[in-house]
């Protein structure tokens, strides 16, 4: 049995790149599979450096996909809109709504997905002519999607159609009521649906069942911007155009891009053209309110998906999570550059009171799951929580113990719940199925993140439902935590050229990686404290070569111990490569996120 025993460790450490089983932050090292042979062509024929051959075949890059992968544009990424069900019959509605000088109303939701599709729909109506009125729910009082009274409402304005933005896949009984008060809505989602679907005049969902398109990896800003498309081409048929100004649809795509990446959808396919050309537009700083709230974030650098998804998302987050839900909205969609400024300033303001909600949370939604024992996933439950951080927390939980997590704050009898996944759980099918299992009162959402609502008698029958889920879905139970890697180089080949070739990688987020690779025995040498927590040095390596190296918040960490106490011992050095530019030059830079002695 102990030969047996060692025999199977032998070959964990085997399979584990460099033999890390075990590195400084508890993590094994995994290659990224790559095919050798695809990974050399790509890069004999596109003259690359072999490793970025690899990167790329390590990303599914075939030979006739790298043109477009390396050089994403929406000439030849973006889908015809008529592709997605329900599309033409939404366009043919509204285009009719904005020429008959209809108010057309939008309900979106609260997060950065909802509040950038609300605010491109609204500003594209306005460019065109139209009139719409926007309506944000409050999470606390009134919780996700679409609810009867906020409909009713609609109607008694006097609006007659209502387009749901990032919601209503799944909202029957309020979608009935606004059909059976004359109502007509247009669903625009890309949650996961049920077999039916709701009361509508269309629903535009790229993964309904029934929709063979295949964008089903869109935001639903990414929808949104596809039915502008498509409103703005009916507009143009109907000669709408012929006495105004068309409007240029690109000049939008920064919050396509931005409610993209803050909703970790995978960047493949035309989302990474979405993105790329994205991030150009919100470089040129035209929109007034993402300006504003650049300059509170102090971002003055060119954006990137980092920006978007860590400074800029979270801030706009801030205001559906704990404070008014329609400043997200609001912002993006104003051009009043006073307004702009106090609403980003009251952004920034409650995302500061976020945290440290999301910290107390943390802290007793940890202690929780540490007193347990962990199974295939880990949920954490409590009264009193506040509901506006438990997606956060819940995210924080994953990235702890590498499994899908759930956080549920219950007010009395009920409790509303969020997760989080880890790649290869369909955590959006799995509520759904605990609501047609008649577990949870009402659930959805997409493979990586879900919502759900679950009465406190409940809650074990929830856990014991997904838990047998979750397994079926994990490979062999294997939960360790792992670490990707793209390969291993030398010191010296990480230079400015190599990484200005990487760039066109990108972007760079769910669904394709920023690539991390391995310095092999390498040498840290002039290592110190920077800041309060950080460490920085320069690592040398077999083959000569510097190359400057920081490791964030990490000081008190083994990580951060080893690499202080190197003492000159040889360690294998992993993280990703980028760009440092002090003043004026610009140098390659080694982000070190884990280590582990090179015996």
């Amino acid at each position: 049995m102990v030969a047996k025993t060692a025999a199977v460790s032998d070959q964990h450490r085997q399979d584990c790149f460099l033999g890390v089983e075990k590195s400084l932050k508890g993590k094994r090292w995994i290659l990224r599979d790559a095919d050798d042979r695809q990974a050399l062509a790509l890069a004999q024929r596109y003259e690359l450096p072999e490793i970025v051959g690899r990167v790329l075949a390590g990303r599914g890059v075939g030979l006739d996909d790298a043109e477009s992968f390396l050089n994403p544009t929406l000439r030849t990424l973006l889908p015809d809109p008529s592709t997605l069900q329900g599309m033409d019959i939404a366009a043919e509605r509204l285009a009719s709504a904005i020429m008959q000088d209809e108010t057309i109303g939008i309900f979106g939701d609260y997060d950065v997905d909802g509040a950038t599709s609300s605010a491109l729909l609204k500003r594209f109506i306005a460019a065109v002519g139209g009139r719409s009125q926007v309506y944000i729910p409050d999470r606390i009082k009134e919780g996700y999607g679409p609810n009867t009274p906020a409909l009713l409402k609609f109607k008694a304005d006097g609006i007659s159609v209502v387009v749901t933005v990032d919601c209503g896949t799944s909202a029957f009984e309020p979608l009935g009521a606004a059909k059976d008060a004359g109502l007509e809505i247009i669903v625009v989602d890309h949650h996961e649906p049920e077999e039916t679907l709701p009361p509508a005049t269309a629903v535009i969902n790229p993964n309904r069942l029934d929709d063979d398109s295949g964008q089903g990896q869109l935001a639903a800003v990414g929808v949104t911007f596809l039915l502008v498309v498509a409103i703005n081409r009916a507009l143009r048929v109907a000669g709408w155009y012929e006495s105004r100004r068309e409007p240029v649809l690109t000049g939008w795509l920064d919050l396509v891009a931005l409610g993209t990446v803050c909703d970790v959808v995978p960047l493949t396919g035309v989302n990474r053209a979405l993105v790329s050309q994205g991030l150009k537009v919100m470089g040129k700083r035209r929109n007034i309110g993402l300006k504003a709230l650049a300059d509170v974030a102090g971002i003055k650098e060119a954006p990137e998906t980092y920006h978007a998804g860590f400074q800029l998302g979270p801030r706009i987050n801030a205001g559906g999570r704990i404070g008014a839900p329609d400043l997200g909205s609001r912002l993006l969609g104003t051009d009043d550059i006073d307004e702009a400024m106090e609403i980003a300033h009251r952004l920034d303001a409650l995302n500061i009171e976020r945290r440290g909600i999301e910290a107390a949370v943390q802290e007793a939604a940890v202690t929780q799951v540490e007193s347990a024992d962990l199974g295939a996933l880990v949920v954490a439950a409590s009264e009193g929580w506040h509901p506006g951080v438990i997606g956060i927390v819940a995210g924080r939980l994953v990235e702890r113990f590498n499994r899908p997590a759930c956080v549920i704050a219950f007010d009395g009898d009920k409790g509303v719940g969020s997760g989080r996944s880890v790649s290869g759980v369909d955590l959006g099918a799995a509520m759904i199925a605990a609501c047609q299992a008649g577990i949870l009162i009402k659930g959805g959402g997409h493979k990586m993140a879900a919502g759900f609502t679950v009465e406190k008698g409940k809650l074990e029958d929830l856990k014991a439902f997904l838990s047998e889920r979750v397994a079926a879905d994990t490979l062999d139970g294997d939960v360790r935590p792992t670490l990707y890697l793209d390969g291993a180089m030398k010191a010296k080949a990480a230079d400015i050229q190599l990484l200005e070739i990487l760039e066109q990688v990108g972007p760079f987020g769910a669904g394709n990686p920023a690539p991390r690779f391995v310095i092999p025995a390498a040498h840290l040498s002039y290592a110190s404290v920077v800041g309060d927590r950080h460490v920085r040095g320069f690592v040398t390596g077999d083959g000569g070569g510097r190359l400057a190296a920081i490791s964030f918040n990490c000081v008190d960490s083994p990580l951060g111990q080893a690499l202080l106490n190197s003492d000159g011992a040889p360690l294998h050095l992993a993280g990703r490569l980028k760009v440092n530019t002090w003043q004026g030059r610009s140098s390659a830079q080694l982000h070190i996120e884990d280590a582990a002695p090179a015996w």
